[in-house]
């Protein structure tokens, strides 16, 4: 009796041990495709790093000559362990023929100057046009551009309303009306843009602040500004082309007083864009 009371008990827990194993398969599989994406993924970083060991031993540089977007993964790849150590939001980045334009918030000077100087470093860039802000407190994280702009006076909410008519989503549109104020007040001159600013709060100048440049020039054709606003807004050709118009309308009358004298200023194609630009209703 004794004896088959302990085989049924053994055949009990190796039943049990079955059932046991069975059900840990799955388990066991998704460990296992865990640890193969993880080697696989550490593979290609230790590949990654030799190749750029093997470039900087050589003496040899990234090929320069690649496109914008390209250029743009470039940067981001670059400044991307400094804003990690930093310990900053995510600094939005623009290419346009060439030229990064940065945009973004940080908490000092010395930050802003080392993701300056990381980008004017990377291989192909000819040039960098810096909007970063400072301004962020020490070991804040802030994240939305909504949350570094107080309450925007009736000025900016009606630029910021002429970006979305024109078809910017709610959360590009601090950037594509950044872009476009920055860009164009910074192709007129130094007196008559002082005029322009004495009519405008303190927030829309500050949005059409010029930005620091290094190696880059201002815009003297409708082509070249509408390019310079794709790449800081990140926009399409066609939206760039629209938030253009409609923002420039839209602070054309606003300040009416100055209307002629900019016109004065500009070259012949800004001058029609400015003359003619229609807000978009």
């Amino acid at each position: 009796m004794r004896r088959t009371i302990l085989r049924v008990l053994a055949v009990t827990a190796a039943a049990a041990g079955v059932i046991v194993a069975i059900a840990s398969i799955p388990a066991l599989r998704r460990r296992a495709q865990d640890l193969r994406a993880n080697s696989e993924k550490r593979l290609r970083y230790e590949r990654g790093r030799a190749t750029g060991m093997r470039y900087r031993l050589a003496g040899n540089m990234p090929d320069p000559n690649v496109s914008d977007d390209i250029l743009a993964d470039r940067v981001r790849s670059s400044i991307g362990p400094i804003e990690k150590q930093l310990d900053i939001p995510r600094v939005h980045i623009g290419v346009t023929d060439h030229v990064v334009h940065l945009h973004g918030v940080v908490a000092t000077p010395e930050q802003r100057d080392e993701i300056e100087r990381a980008c004017s470093t990377v291989s192909g860039v000819l040039g960098t046009e810096s909007y970063l802000h400072v301004g962020l407190g020490s070991g804040d994280t802030r994240p939305s551009e909504a949350m570094w702009h107080p309450e925007p006076s009736r000025q900016l909410r009606e630029l910021l309303n002429a970006a979305r008519a024109a078809g910017v989503p709610s959360t590009g549109t601090w950037l594509a009306v950044r872009a476009v104020l920055s860009t164009f007040t910074d192709r007129i001159p130094a007196p008559e843009r002082q005029h322009v600013f004495s009519h405008l709060p303190a927030d829309v100048i500050g949005m059409a602040a010029t930005p620091r440049r290094v190696g880059t020039i201002r815009p003297r054709s409708v082509a070249q500004l509408i390019g310079m606003v794709q790449g800081m807004s990140g926009l399409n050709l066609e939206a760039s082309e629209a938030v253009t118009e409609s923002v420039l309308a839209t602070l054309r009358e606003l300040i009416p007083e100055e209307a002629g004298d900019v016109a004065a200023t500009l070259p012949k194609e800004l001058r029609e864009l400015w003359i003619h630009a229609v807000p978009v209703a």
